[in-house]
């Protein structure tokens, strides 16, 4: 099957919020794949709109539910029907989601219903002559797998940073459809009582998600818990702000900031890990990272065995050495 033969649907994940960069990169993949339909299980906003015509899509399909109800207001049964009947009525090939804790949920619920192939938490997806095919992470992120699906659907859930999110050549204006779902019995079985939303870090200091940052700088034990120089650096950077877990344990940061297989798994462009050593644990969970450096004082730590580029030295005097460098780079750069 050849990309404008093939309908891949984008689910949005906060369609009146306009479109983050997560789902950007999504729908500039779909295009690659395909004919392009978003879903949106609430009301799109204009700017979401304005997103979906810079990114080419073709037409966004709008979840109806009965009366007032919203999917929102309801757990992940509702919403993976949602999608499945979106994909039913569009007769997509391809369904593609951003690889959150819920969307994998989401996905793995959909693609059962729609008899579909399914790879989660893919680094990337390429299009073979067999079909597509899912690249994954594995064992602590130190393999790489290569998954194909062989139904004639597929479900993909894609990590953050996987793709380069770019506009459209020629922008689209696409078309609002709204299709109406009645949930079923079993899907609707457990209600939704209460939603208390708890602000993450990121949220409350202004820094960007970490499951989603281009740019990561984390801290470890050698931080000694100060993680000053952490929060510097990533500001200058514009980064989030990560831990390992042991940083957590001392409760020197949030848990919502840790990295590593019971945390938060991470792909940025650029990962900084100061005062960190290395364990598998923590390596899991940024080993995809496109580039990382790694500021250590002792020389035998083993994260330099996976580091693109190393610095042996205290944190505490390399990482505002740093934060400076950045800054004054970044002053130099706007007076031209």
């Amino acid at each position: 099957m050849t990309a404008p033969d093939r309908t891949v649907l984008v689910l949005l994940d906060t369609p009146a919020e306009g479109l983050r960069s997560p789902a950007r990169e999504l729908l500039t993949l779909a295009r690659s794949l395909g004919t392009v339909t978003a879903v949106a299980l609430a009301e799109p906003s204009e700017a979401t709109l304005a997103g979906l015509a810079d990114q080419g899509a073709a037409s966004v399909l709008v979840v109806d539910l009965p009366g007032d109800e919203t999917v929102g207001a309801h757990l992940t049964p509702v919403a993976a029907e949602a999608l499945a009947a979106a994909a039913e009525h569009r007769g997509a090939d391809v369904v593609l989601l951003t690889s959150s804790f819920v969307n994998r949920e989401i996905g793995a619920l959909a693609a059962r219903s729609l008899s579909a192939g399914y790879v989660y938490d893919a680094s990337g997806v390429t299009v073979t002559e067999a079909g597509l095919v899912g690249v994954k992470r594995v064992f602590a992120g130190t393999w790489d797998v290569e998954c194909a699906p062989t139904t004639s659907r597929s479900v993909f859930t894609l990590r953050s940073n996987a793709v380069v999110a770019s506009s459209a050549p020629v922008p689209s204006a696409p078309a609002v459809e709204r299709l109406a779902v009645q949930p079923t019995e079993r899907a609707t079985a457990a209600v939704l009582v209460s939603r208390t939303p708890h602000a993450s870090a990121g949220e409350t200091s202004g820094r960007p998600a970490l499951d989603e940052a281009a740019y990561v700088v984390a801290g470890g034990r050698g931080t000694l818990g100060d993680f000053g120089p952490v929060e510097d650096l990533a500001d200058a950077l514009g980064a989030a702000v990560g831990a390992t877990r042991d940083a957590v344990d001392e409760g020197w940061v949030g848990h919502d900031a840790q990295i590593g297989q019971t945390g938060v798994t991470i792909a940025p462009r650029v990962y900084v890990g100061a005062g960190i050593s290395g364990a598998p644990h923590h390596r899991g969970g940024m080993q995809a990272s496109s580039v990382i450096i790694a500021v250590n004082n002792d020389p035998d730590s083993p994260i330099f065995e996976i580091a693109d580029f190393g610095v042996v030295g205290d944190l505490a005097d390399v990482l505002p050495q740093a934060a400076q460098a950045v800054r004054a780079h970044k002053e130099r750069a706007a007076q031209g």
